[in-house]
């Protein structure tokens, strides 16, 4: 088989879920109703399954310490530059929060495991912990404090402990420095366990492939704002994410090629899908939260399309994950 055929076999699959959702909207296939329950599974089942069979098993490395802390520190970066910009240039209320974070769960996961397998999402979640702590301790609190005009820890805490994927995450991490995760398949009932979680993990890639391709729809209301954002996030993060894989996590980290991949992939994803959430009934400054509303989706289709894009661009190149 030739590289150019096997390439089109890994992205291709891709395309045709993306496409499978597409229509099942068009067609009327499946209601919202029914796509939000879809989406429960895999936010409560089976992503939460993905990370804590992926986190019981990896070998931690010292290099992943540094990861994380530059990692939390770079999102930083991006929201900070995001409130310098939006204040010079009398940019929108929620731009900011569109500069900064990457959707690791519904979009990472879907494209790094459908192009490099389900077993290499692991990569991917070690590159995400950083991130995570970021959006937990950082970016939904200034979402709160900016919805409801003051932050509450205790909110977000609750957040934190009942998310199913957080639960899965440190539970399998957890076991791991523990020294029983890589027991767990052999262990009686747990074995079972393991397997029927295995099962679920399995559903992952192409539910949320099929759920992402419902929710394409741009409105060409406003387009221009969104374009801004994609635009700047996909000039500066593209480049930027390529040399800091090559450059951070191989050379300064001496982290192996699956983890720059990983990073890399990271840095192309959209805005963290749980902006819309946070959005206020109303506007302090008189503008309609409906166009702000429309803005912040728009954005993040529009940055879907354009980091799926991008992937295949990446993935053409690096068909492998390598050593």
């Amino acid at each position: 088989m030739s590289q150019s055929v096997a390439v089109l076999n890994q992205v291709l699959p891709i395309v045709l879920l993306l496409g499978l959702g597409f229509v099942v909207r068009s067609i009327g296939l499946l209601s919202e109703r029914a796509i939000d329950d879809l989406k429960t599974i895999v936010i409560t089942l089976a992503l939460p399954s993905v990370l804590f069979t992926t986190f019981s098993q990896v070998e931690f490395e010292t290099a992943f310490i540094w990861l994380f802390v530059a990692f939390f520190l770079f999102c930083v970066l991006l929201l900070a530059g995001g409130l310098v910009l939006q204040k010079l240039f009398g940019l929108r209320p929620y731009f900011p929060f569109l500069m900064t974070g990457f959707e690791f769960g519904m979009i990472g996961v879907s494209l790094f495991g459908s192009a490099y397998g389900l077993d290499a999402v692991g990569y991917l979640a070690i590159a995400d912990l950083g991130h995570e702590f970021f959006i937990w301790f950082a970016f939904a609190p200034l979402l709160l404090m900016k919805r409801d005009g003051a932050g509450s820890m205790g909110k977000v805490l609750k957040m934190f402990v009942t998310t199913p994927v957080i639960i899965g995450m440190c539970a399998g991490i957890a076991l791991n420095l523990l020294g029983v995760g890589k027991e767990l398949p052999d262990l009686p009932v747990m074995g079972a366990v393991w397997s029927a979680m295995k099962f679920l993990a399995g559903l992952t890639i192409p539910l949320i492939l099929i759920i992402v391709g419902y929710g394409i729809k741009i409105e060409r209301k406003g387009l221009g704002d969104v374009l801004l954002v994609v635009g700047l996030r996909t000039v500066v993060l593209v480049p930027l994410g390529w040399f800091l894989a090559q450059w951070f996590v191989g050379g300064i980290l001496g982290l192996a090629a699956p983890y720059q991949a990983a990073f890399f992939t990271m840095l192309i994803l959209p805005s963290p899908f749980i902006v819309p959430l946070f959005l206020p009934k109303e506007l302090p400054d008189g503008r309609s939260i409906e166009d702000e509303r429309r803005f912040v989706n728009n954005t993040l289709t529009l940055h879907t399309l354009t980091s799926i894009a991008v992937f295949f661009v990446y993935v053409a190149f690096n068909p492998t994950l390598g050593a």
